[in-house]
């Protein structure tokens, strides 16, 4: 019994299912009977891997893009959509490549923050979404706020939560910051790279006390081959002066500090590693002014888990409150390069 469980741990053993190789496959069996996930699944091919989403209410009403982050998936919106699509929204959630019903890369430098911008851009263009309005939490948001930033003309509104778009301003590992919470996470994520599996369904359930939960959220994994993507996008998050993201980064903040359609913050209460992040939306945003911003209480980083239905009603009435066309008066403060450079996740920024 101790070997088998040993050998469960270990990548590339027999328990992994190669499409092609390099390329694994959740089985479909994995995500039956999970707990309130009764939602039938939808697929695109993008760039060579099929892409799972859901796409939940009527056809014809206007779209929500609901995107997940590390290391969770779609699974993460079961308490949402219900909500949503009562209010008669189309609600479309994709998987991220990685992760949920999605095919898995086995290798991590597959997993670019440019990789899955593309991807999700690919996605929104073959279900050619117009008018939409984008919820982003987590790689969600950072993934999500360049898609929307690239491809402006396609979503009326943004709501974010527990997320940032962070350019990265340190030099180097020696300089990263002992007492920030998402500097600590980074370092202790390197070390599941080390050992080679990253305990994805405790770290969405710790607060739920639900086996059951826990179980859902590890059911794209059946083993840590299958983990490239939770592993390595800690460490894809901006945080150096050379990284590649930056330049795009900043372009998509370009585009923000001119952004007059209706942009809503609805960070929670209880996250250490973003607490903070959403001051720099609120000001720095011009669709942002005026807009009732909202604290989520009770509820830490994975706000969707904890507070999924009333997340949900916020967005129902953000949306009812801003109808299409609807525009913000814009906000005076330029944009100066030193609130950019000075942006770090779960820090508030020094003013322009």
């Amino acid at each position: 019994m101790l070997i088998l469980a040993a050998a469960a741990l270990v990548p590339g053993t027999a328990t992994a299912q190669e499409i092609r190789p390099g390329v694994y496959r959740t089985p479909d069996a994995r995500f039956e009977n999970l707990p309130g996930y009764d939602f039938a699944p939808h697929y695109e091919d993008i760039q060579g891997y099929r892409v799972h989403y859901l796409d939940e209410g009527p056809a014809d009403g206007q779209p929500i893009l609901l995107l997940h982050g590390e290391p969770t998936w779609s699974y993460l919106y079961r308490k949402m959509i219900p909500v949503l699509t009562a209010a008669g929204y189309r609600t479309i959630v994709p998987d991220l490549i990685g992760f949920g019903r999605s095919d898995k890369p086995a290798s991590m430098d597959v997993h670019t923050y440019e990789f899955h911008v593309e991807a999700i851009t690919d996605l929104v263009e073959a279900l050619n979404l117009r008018d939409a309005t984008f919820f982003g939490q987590d790689w969600g948001g950072l993934i999500g706020l360049r898609v929307v930033a690239e491809n402006e003309e396609r979503f009326a509104r943004v709501v974010i939560s527990n997320t940032g778009l962070r350019i990265g301003t340190l030099s180097g590992p020696d300089a990263l910051p002992e007492d920030n919470a998402f500097m600590q996470w980074k370092r202790m994520n390197q070390g599941m790279i080390d050992r080679g599996d990253i305990p994805t369904g405790a770290m969405v359930s710790g607060n739920v006390g639900d086996p059951s939960i826990a179980a859902a959220y590890d059911a794209p994994f059946p083993d840590p081959s299958y983990k490239a993507g939770p592993l390595i996008m800690p460490q894809r998050v901006p945080v150096f002066a050379d990284d590649p993201a930056n330049d795009a980064n900043r372009r998509a903040w370009e585009v923000f500090s001119r952004w007059e359609k209706p942009f809503l913050t609805a960070f929670s209460d209880g996250d250490p590693i973003t607490r903070g992040g959403e001051v720099v939306f609120q000001q720095r945003v011009p669709g942002a002014n005026g807009q009732p911003h909202t604290t989520i209480e009770g509820a830490g980083h994975f706000v969707q888990e904890q507070a999924g239905e009333e997340l949900a009603r916020v967005i129902v009435e953000f949306i009812a409150n801003n109808p299409l066309g609807r525009e913000q008066p814009a906000q005076t403060p330029g944009f100066a390069d030193s609130v950019l450079d000075s942006y770090e996740v779960g820090v508030q920024p020094s003013p322009a």
